[in-house]
Formats: structure tokens, C-alpha cells, sequence
């Protein structure tokens, strides 16, 4: 299978290894970084750098605020899969609640790779050719070097984004129970080491539906992950056990009875944080979710529709 791979050159995370796992299970995968300009004309790029006729696949991992605008020229493109990382915005109250199911309506044809379980079956359920490939995480980048840990309780990222106001508000309720640190380091080598300094890793996706990448990189560290739950459908389909492989919470209660349950069994504390590392560390790695969108791209795609140009204007 041949690959066009396009993705944002301006990206928050470091994600070379998912890029570097998708092409290792291709036949050839022609990987194109696009700048914000680039990305906010499609339709130029494509007709001055791209031959569709080149490839079996077109991958779009891009801005969806970009990507949204430009429908119209989008849907003319043969054999494309869109990878999404950010559908859950599409269920809860947020500026894209509901945009990524109406611009995809604009193209039910194409295929829909959604990092959520319970987001992918959502968008089955509307007609969509949507399908689940979790995050992961920089198997390169983050291990865990059975250093002394000497934070008990942390939680390590952003809390300032609009998304971000139930995990906010979640950190500052924990914050008046426990000695919670909550602070910010740099990608990398910095990030890896403060991981692996904490004990108890306070993962608060709250609102999102899903699990973000800090989840599967706290385990993976060596943290025991308390892991604000999204249920049963997401917890099946990622093999997440609770008090077996990371330890889940509903309310800052819930969490904290089971850090004082942890607290009076450290071996039973250990022996979750083993568990969740070897789970990452077989299934979670960029390496591995790499072949695993490979694999979701291969299936026959739907037929495009062709409808009356009317219609395509209305968005219909």
C-alpha cells in the first residue's frame, strides 16, 4: 500500500514515532509536513505538489479548524482517510460540538480513524465509516528507569485550555485534600525523568470521553495511573483493569479512598504500576498503534457519492 501522509509541521506533541511506526507498515509512505499556510489551502498544495494517482491511500492528520473549511475541495479527493485525535470535541460542550459529524456528512465515503472506542461507534451509529485506533505513546522517548521516587502525587501538563477546565477543576478540588504537585516541564528527556520521579500519576481527562496520551506515558514511566474513568466500552477496549493495571475514579472521593488503600499495601501499589507498564509497553507504543491505522486503512473504502453540485454546495 502506497501512502500520502500529510501532517501539521507546527505540532504540540512529538509524535516522530507514530509517523515512523505508519510507515514502517506500508510499502512506501511519502510523509509531507504542512506548514499553517499550506494546510489552510489544500486545494493549491494539491495541484502543485501532489499526483493522487501516485497512491492507494491519502492520510490527513491536520488542523480540523483548517481541515473543516475546506470541505468542498476535501471530498474530491479519491482513497482518503482522515485520523483524528481530537473527534471527542464532537460530544461534549465545547466550539466543535457537533462539527466534526457535520463535516464528515460532507463526505460519509471517507474513513474515519478516531483514537476513542466510545467515539467511534458514535460515529458508526450516524452512517460513518469510522473505526478505533487508540493513542500511545514514544516508546523511544519515555521508559522507565526504576529511579527513587520521590513525588508522591503529581500530575504533569497543561491545565489553561478551555478543554481543560474540568481537569482544572478536578486538580484544584484533589489539590485541598492531598499534597498534590501540579506542574509543567518540557517534551522529552525532562518530562520522561519527571515521571519517573512520581509515585501516583493523576491523570484528569474529566469531560473528555477518552484517554489521552499522558495516560499510556505515565504507565509506561512506571507510575501507578489514577485515571479519571470514561467506562466500560473504553476500559474493554484498551484491556484497562481497575486496581490491576491502573487504578479508576469517578469523583476526588473515589480517589481518594483508594490512594489511602495503595497507601497502607505499597506492594499492591507496585505491582499496578508493573502491570500498566507492561501493558503499554506491548500494546501502547507509537511502533505498534502505527501498524495498527496501517491495518485500519487497508479495507475497501466506500463508494463516493457523486451528488448533484447543488447538493455538494449545500453541504446535503
Amino acid at each position: 500500500m502506497n501512502v500520502l501522509f500529510l501532517v501539521q509541521a507546527e505540532q504540540r506533541a512529538i509524535l516522530d514515532r507514530l509517523y515512523d511506526g505508519i510507515a514502517e507498515a506500508c510499502d512506501s509512505c511519502d510523509i509531507r509536513w504542512l506548514s499553517s499556510d499550506e494546510q489552510a489551502n489544500l486545494k493549491r498544495y494539491f495541484r502543485e505538489h501532489v499526483d493522487v494517482a501516485k497512491y492507494d491511500r491519502i492520510l490527513f492528520f491536520l488542523r480540523f479548524k483548517k481541515e473543516m473549511r475546506q470541505w468542498r475541495f476535501i471530498r474530491t479527493l479519491p482513497n482518503l482517510v482522515i485520523l483524528e485525535h481530537d473527534a471527542y470535541q464532537n460530544y461534549i460542550p465545547c466550539k466543535y460540538t457537533g462539527k466534526f459529524s457535520a463535516h464528515y456528512r460532507r463526505m460519509p465515503w471517507v474513513r474515519v480513524i478516531s483514537s476513542g472506542a466510545d467515539v467511534s461507534q458514535r460515529l458508526r451509529e450516524e452512517g460513518f465509516d469510522a473505526c478505533f485506533v487508540p493513542k500511545g505513546y514514544d516508546q523511544a522517548l519515555l521508559t522507565c528507569s526504576d529511579r527513587e521516587r520521590d513525588i508522591e502525587l503529581a500530575f504533569v501538563g497543561s491545565t489553561k485550555s478551555v478543554a481543560y477546565s474540568g481537569r482544572k477543576a478536578l486538580l484544584d478540588e484533589l489539590g485541598r485534600h492531598e499534597n498534590l504537585l501540579v506542574t509543567k516541564t518540557k517534551s522529552g528527556e525532562e518530562y520522561c525523568e519527571t515521571l519517573n520521579r512520581i509515585r501516583f500519576f493523576v491523570s484528569a481527562d474529566v469531560g473528555m470521553g477518552e484517554y489521552m496520551i499522558k495516560n499510556f506515558e505515565a504507565m509506561a514511566c512506571g507510575c501507578v495511573l489514577l485515571a479519571y474513568d470514561h467506562g466500560e466500552v473504553e476500559n474493554s477496549a484498551l484491556g484497562f483493569v481497575d486496581m490491576e493495571n491502573l487504578v479508576l475514579y469517578r469523583t476526588v472521593a473515589q480517589l481518594t479512598e483508594k490512594l489511602a488503600v495503595l497507601r497502607a499495601d505499597p506492594e499492591r501499589a507496585l505491582r499496578i504500576a508493573q502491570a500498566g507498564r507492561r501493558l503499554a509497553e506491548e500494546q501502547y507504543g507509537f511502533d505498534r498503534i502505527g501498524h495498527k491505522i496501517v491495518e485500519a486503512m487497508r479495507p475497501a473504502l466506500r463508494v463516493p457519492e457523486r451528488r448533484a453540485g447543488w447538493l455538494a454546495w449545500l453541504g446535503l
